[in-house]
């Protein structure tokens, strides 16, 4: 990217903007979290694509229903079809396998795992999107990484294959990010959610007849799925319109704060409570994603 893209691109996200991209990111990040909470909880009882599929089916029906009879052509209208695309098969596949570490491991300690695709969105922002990171971005980003170590630290007795599945929900999740940022800027984020939402409902629906569950559902269970379709599409609304007001580098160390959702939902949900160095990396992810949000303040 050139240096008058570059520019253009800072004229179109003025600083004053970025709180406003703070906030949707953070109400976006407890969706998230809830989602992910209900995933955990529905894959100990069902198989994981089924649970998946649930959720897109759910997402893309009450986009339909709720949307297409007034906003039809824009859930449809697309000026970048094949990158639209791309990220939504990003974001299904990160689906995927967050479920399947959801399924081995316990929520905050998955979470932290997938921590890393900040990581890469910070360090991959510059080379990709011409985003200036800054010294402060770099030391917030690599102290966030840090904390994500005390939490998925050697020997703390996590399945080895939850965590190879958390590792892979990083590296779709960190394209699915670095997409919506380039996205955002000529996409309607109603034909963003809507794409993912039907290449996820088509893809795992295909799926479905081999991973049908033929037990019928408790009304808990029935609530969890309307709840975490629900959820996926308001939190996916409101991230992605986070990126239209402040950077991809601004806002990765900001998703540290789901982390502190996720330890919050797994004590409050499951009874479970991280140890103290667990509760180190989550207060050091926590200031590290605090530290960026504010840079601008910090360097002025």
């Amino acid at each position: 990217m050139n240096e008058s893209t570059s520019d253009l691109l800072k004229q179109s996200i003025p600083p004053s903007r970025a709180f406003k991209g703070i906030l949707l990111a953070a109400v976006g990040l407890l969706l998230f979290a809830c989602m992910d909470a209900s995933t955990k909880y529905l894959t100990a009882h069902y198989q994981v694509p089924f649970v998946v599929a649930m959720r897109y089916i759910i997402h893309c029906a009450l986009m339909v229903v709720v949307l297409a009879p007034r906003h039809s052509g824009q859930l449809l209208q697309t000026q970048r079809r094949g990158l639209v695309l791309t990220r939504a098969f990003a974001l299904i596949t990160a689906s995927l396998f967050i479920g399947l570490a959801l399924q081995r491991m316990p929520l905050a300690e998955t979470t932290a795992i997938t921590f890393m695709a900040p990581l890469l969105v910070v360090l991959l922002a510059s080379p990709a999107l011409g985003e200036k990171i800054g010294t402060v971005g770099c030391i917030a980003a690599i102290t966030g990484f840090i904390g994500v170590l005390l939490i998925a630290r050697p020997g703390s007795g996590l399945n080895e294959w939850g965590i190879v599945f958390a590792l892979f929900t990083a590296c779709a999740n960190a394209a699915y990010q670095l997409l919506s940022r380039v996205l955002a800027r000529t996409e309607k984020t109603i034909a963003l959610l809507f794409y993912t939402a039907l290449v996820g409902t088509v893809v795992f629906g295909l799926a479905l007849p081999w991973f049908w569950e033929s037990r019928v559902p408790s009304q808990l269970e029935v609530a969890l799925f309307l709840g975490m379709g629900l959820a996926g599409g308001l939190g996916h609304y409101f991230f992605t319109m986070a990126y239209r007001y402040a950077t991809a580098s601004t806002l990765a160390p900001v998703i540290y704060l789901q982390l502190f959702w996720a330890g919050l939902l797994g004590w409050l949900v499951f009874g479970y409570t991280p140890d103290a160095l667990s509760l180190l990396g989550m207060g050091v992810i926590v200031g590290s994603g605090l530290l960026v949000a504010f840079k601008s303040k910090l360097t002025r």
